[in-house]
């Protein structure tokens, strides 16, 4: 926690919220800018664009992973602890193993290699040895091994017949990587008997991707990356790392106001290519095994892959051609360009709303179970609608209950709607400079100026606890419900200095704009009420091995006048029914004994 003394010797300016550039990734501004001006305010929306995968391995040099971690170590909001070595040495077995083969195999000799290194690895990592002999060392077991499932593949490709094997199921993922590798050779060879000889080419692409032809060096890069994204999260628990082919795996696609289109929602990984399963794109369906497309066969790429090539084979294309298995049989589909395939996506549904019977009118219920760019336009437009119903709407009661958070932008833009023109949140940077959030001036009519009450519990997180917390600061709104989780950091988008990828890290600890802390701390409530039985067993913040420290700011009300707090109305004899009695309960606390909401202090 900052010393008071380390606040009056911080650079602290008013800042518009930081926003992000065409592909996605926020501008990150320099740290220790000295002006507010130099901050530029982009009203354009969020959009995000990413590539189309290659299906090579990620692989890193070592000058590259060290740049990386190097980069990770400097930016983080603070001086960021030790990395746990074991916890370093199992996840970067997980990562370097995409299909249970490589590492995870009871038989590979790969992860007896990697804990005998290990240690060095991590040294190597952050600078403290001169050569990256420890990768290497890795390198030569996996180089070996490989070589031996490629064999077993082989054997099983060679002695499939055309009925013996599932096509669609997942891989083996457990037990011997032999046997395992077998299994895929005959899953490999079946499908090739039964569809003929255009389908030596999706078997092949399937041996090399699973079985990578690459020698010790080059295993020594993919070993490199597996650490670095092993490293990243255990130095901070909000941060990561992924190459380009992977960067959709660690951005916020749903939360931009208007997310790209994709062309499938769960994808799995089979022997031959990609099972799509939940919502697709016509013509594709559901089960289809997708073998290639855009030019790119599918054969044992990862999930995180997959997943970005849903949004990205799409992408600058006014249509795609794919090659499904279906039913048995190859087929040939035409996929539609990004304008057609944001057409047959569901539209996004307004808000969750209820109104509930209270006194002589209604109070409005606003289910929030994630914070997205446009959710303060989305506020405006529930409350718009309520004022347009026959009962006049008393109160406003967000319910935060369960929402893990999401876009910070989102959170500002949300208490503009109930708190417009005021200086938010301060929040610091690892040089000291504190920088204030403050939020937009709303019209008269897309306001709202009545009681407002927050509902939370121990999973209201992040900019969920912005919202709560920045009307309660200001004495503008209740907080009613349990401890919050305690989320009081931001993380930011940024290229790597090795130009191989994309980092999210945490570069700003925030806190109340009273200067309350929230990082490890979570919201108090200013009424107490156990929405979960169990709440005292929800995991939280501070029990996060490398969750950040916890940071107390400046109080920045001052340079506001706002002091007025809005009574919440009496219920009298007429609350409810409502859908979760929870809510009733909730209410009753509000509109039975005249309470007042918490005042600003100044």
């Amino acid at each position: 926690m900052c010393a008071a003394g380390a606040l009056t010797a911080a650079l602290v300016v008013d800042r518009p919220r930081a926003t992000a550039s065409p592909t996605g990734r926020v501008a990150t501004p320099a740290p220790g800018a000295a002006d507010a001006a130099d901050v530029e305010h982009d009203e354009e929306p969020r959009t995000i664009s990413f590539r189309m995968p290659t299906g090579e391995p990620s692989a890193l040099s070592c000058d590259e992973a060290r740049l990386i971690v190097a980069q990770v170590r400097d930016l983080l909001a603070y001086e960021p602890r030790p990395v746990a070595k074991k916890a370093f040495a199992e996840s970067t077995v997980d990562w370097l193993d995409p299909h249970g083969l490589w590492a995870l195999s009871t038989d590979a000799p790969t992860k007896r290699a990697f804990d005998a290194v290990s240690s060095d690895l991590l040294r190597e990592l952050e600078g403290k040895r001169t050569e990256c002999e420890a990768a290497t060392k890795v390198g030569v077991a996996l180089e070996g091994w490989v070589k031996e499932l490629r064999v077993a593949f082989d054997k099983g490709r060679v002695e499939a017949s055309a009925t013996e094997a599932s096509l669609i199921d997942p891989i083996p993922a457990h037990g011997s990587g032999l046997e395992n590798a077998r299994e895929i050779g005959r899953r490999v060879g079946a499908f090739e008997r039964r569809s003929g000889p255009g389908a030596k080419a999706y078997g092949d692409a399937a041996r090399a991707r699973f079985f990578p032809e690459l020698d010790r060096a080059g295993w020594a890069k993919v070993v490199l990356a597996s650490a670095v994204r092993a490293y990243v999260p255990l130095a901070d628990a909000h941060s990561a790392w992924a190459p380009f082919d992977e960067e959709a795996s660690i951005s916020d696609v749903d939360l931009v106001a208007h997310p790209p289109p994709r062309l499938w929602t769960r994808p799995s990984t089979t022997a031959m290519g990609a099972l799509v399963e939940g919502a697709v794109v016509p013509p594709l369906k559901e089960h289809d095994v997708l073998l290639g497309i855009a030019g790119v066969k599918t054969a044992a790429l990862p999930v995180e892959q997959l997943e970005q090539m849903a949004y990205a084979a799409l992408e600058g294309r006014a249509s795609t051609r794919a090659t499904v298995l279906r039913d048995g049989a190859i087929v040939e589909v035409e996929l539609p360009g990004a304008d057609t395939a944001k057409k047959a996506t569901k539209e996004r549904e307004p808000l969750p709303t209820e109104q509930i019977p209270y006194a002589d009118g209604a109070v409005l219920t606003i289910k929030l179970a994630e914070v997205r760019d446009d959710l303060g336009e989305d506020l405006t437009a529930a409350i718009k609608a309520a004022k347009r119903e026959p009962r006049r709407v008393l109160g406003v009661v967000l319910d935060l209950r369960g929402n893990g958070g999401g876009s910070a932008e989102g959170a500002v833009a949300a208490v503009s709607v109930f708190l417009p023109n005021v200086p938010l949140f301060p929040t610091k940077r690892r040089d000291g400079t504190v920088e204030i959030d403050r939020t937009r001036e709303v019209a008269p009519e897309e306001r709202w100026d009545g009681p407002v009450v927050s509902l939370v519990d121990g999973a209201t997180a992040s900019a969920a606890e912005m919202i709560a917390g920045g009307l309660g600061a200001y004495g503008r709104g209740v907080v009613l419900g349990a401890t919050t989780f305690g989320k009081g950091c931001e993380q930011e988008y940024v290229d790597d200095d090795a130009r191989a990828g994309v980092l999210r890290l945490t570069t700003l600890l925030y806190a109340l704009p009273d200067g309350s802390p929230v990082q490890r701390t979570g919201l108090e409530p200013h009424i107490r009420y156990p929405f979960t039985p169990r709440e005292e067993k929800i995991e939280r913040e501070d029990s996060l091995a490398a969750a950040p420290p916890s940071w107390r700011g400046p109080d920045v009300r001052a340079k506001v006048t706002w002091t007025r707090a809005i009574d919440w109305p009496l219920a009298g004899s007429t609350l409810g029914p409502c859908k979760d009695p929870d809510v009733c309960k909730a209410l009753r606390l509000l509109g039975g004994p005249p309470h007042r909401s918490p005042s600003a202090k100044h």
